[in-house]
């Protein structure tokens, strides 16, 4: 079977056809619906065909689907609650923990009050910086329809952390120093006793 190169005037013309009927469906004004919003103008035919034929004019038009900004993303973008030049030495791994916990293994069940007891116990005993190590946690993928988070426990502890009863203890949460485990662990820096 001999293989054609593009296409044929017949091809062409039923394509000419098939555009001049056909109109771009309005994505935002599906998602929109009965907000009053001007509508967008139509696209013109070049650009129609552009699209139709995965030829992206402009700017590449890849979207991302994850409605969540990533965990670093949104520790990194938290307030700085505790003192600026604190802060900074915190990040470049030049504060010290007092103390510290090892997550690693455990359920969900018995990191939540592993993690609730060591910080009610480090702030009773007046530490101010400890570091919590949850572990990067596992690749892997059952192949399910719903996606499965990379590393559970390290997800969960800044929620933790962020619910009372630890709300009033934690003043700042951030992301360990690569020589104190790195995107594996947390800073957890605590508020003074009163």
């Amino acid at each position: 079977m001999k293989r054609r190169r593009g296409l044929t005037e017949d091809d062409l013309a039923l394509w000419r056809r098939v555009t001049e009927r056909t109109e771009k469906l309005d994505l935002k004004g599906l998602l929109t619906a009965g907000i009053d919003a001007p509508a967008p103008p139509p696209p013109t035919l070049r650009k129609a065909k552009s699209l139709v034929m995965g030829k992206p004019q402009g700017k590449d038009r890849t979207a991302s689907h994850d409605l969540a900004p990533a965990l670093p993303d949104r520790i990194r973008a938290q307030p700085v609650q505790m003192d600026q030049k604190a802060f900074t030495r915190l990040k470049r791994g030049k504060l010290k923990p007092e103390a510290r916990i090892d997550l690693h293994g455990m359920t969900l069940e018995r990191a939540h009050p592993a993690l609730t007891g060591f910080i009610l116990s480090s702030h009773k005993r007046g530490k101010r910086l400890v570091l919590v190590i949850t572990g990067k946690g596992k690749q892997r993928d059952e192949g399910g329809p719903i996606p499965v988070r990379h590393g559970v426990l390290r997800h969960q502890v800044p929620q933790w952390l962020s619910m009372a009863p630890l709300s009033t203890l934690v003043l700042q949460v951030s992301q360990a120093h690569f020589s104190h485990g790195g995107s594996g662990a947390y800073y957890v820096y605590l508020r003074r006793q009163r």
